[in-house]
């Protein structure tokens, strides 16, 4: 038995983790948890556009490029594990034996809270998909019944970090977490992807726009405490808490 925190984050593309929860990952690392980060795809049709427009690239060159890049991003986000799984995208499709090997690292982990992408894009139903997964492969690591003899999983919260279009994904953050401390480590996480480096400036602005909530929740001008970044994020379980 260990008292060691843990996370786990999955990622229906090698790019995703960075963008939407790169700065909750540095900053739990930083508070002492091992978070790992399942990569279910590379995103290398769909999500490699720059990549593409070179002459001669292959789709294992893509590969190569994208897990590089995912690699140097979890090292400057100080991960403690990072998983790639290779299943293809657009469309990402898991098997049965995928699923319970994705239970497999859930149970491995016994993460204390799980991240993933919101329940609905319109856009990129990868994303939607993967989250599908997620609920469905806690669901199996928390059942005695399978591969009895291994430690069954808790109730660990899954939270939806944002979409790219949020009025369109059905998604209403409740929680708000400041990354401040850890922006740098996040901001060159980000530079790391550079087969999207039309998203850079654009998540940045999305930390300083969480940012305005955070503090305008936290008491505004009345006391609220500063954010300069933050990460919006939508809870899908109910809390069990003893006060308010």
């Amino acid at each position: 038995m260990t008292d060691q925190k843990s996370a786990l984050v999955v990622s229906a593309h090698s790019a995703d983790f960075v963008w939407r929860c790169g700065g909750a990952i540095a900053l739990h690392q930083k508070q002492g948890y091992d978070v790992t980060v399942v990569c279910l795809s590379y995103g290398e049709r769909g999500e490699s556009a720059k990549l593409w427009k070179q002459d001669g690239m292959t789709l294992e060159r893509v590969k190569t490029e994208r897990r590089i890049e995912a690699e140097t991003a979890a090292a400057a986000l100080n991960v403690h594990d990072i998983q790639f799984f290779d299943l293809g995208d657009y469309p990402l499709e898991l098997t049965r034996d995928d699923k319970y090997k994705l239970v497999d690292v859930i149970r491995a982990v016994q993460p204390d809270f799980m991240l993933s992408h919101s329940k609905i894009d319109s856009y990129n139903t990868d994303h939607a998909y993967a989250t599908q997964v997620a609920l469905e492969c806690r669901m199996i690591a928390q059942a005695w019944g399978h591969n009895p003899g291994q430690k069954v999983l808790g109730a660990p919260q899954l939270y939806l970090f944002e979409p790219h279009q949020t009025e369109q994904m059905a998604w209403k953050p409740d929680t708000f977490l400041d990354i401040t401390p850890v922006w740098d480590q996040k901001r060159a996480a980000i530079e790391c992807m550079r087969g999207q480096e039309h998203l850079w400036q654009y998540y940045t602005r999305v930390a300083q726009q969480r940012a305005n909530h955070f503090k305008r929740n936290s008491g505004g001008q009345s006391g609220g405490r500063d954010c300069k970044y933050a990460e919006g994020f939508q809870s899908v379980f109910p809390r069990t808490i003893d006060t308010l």
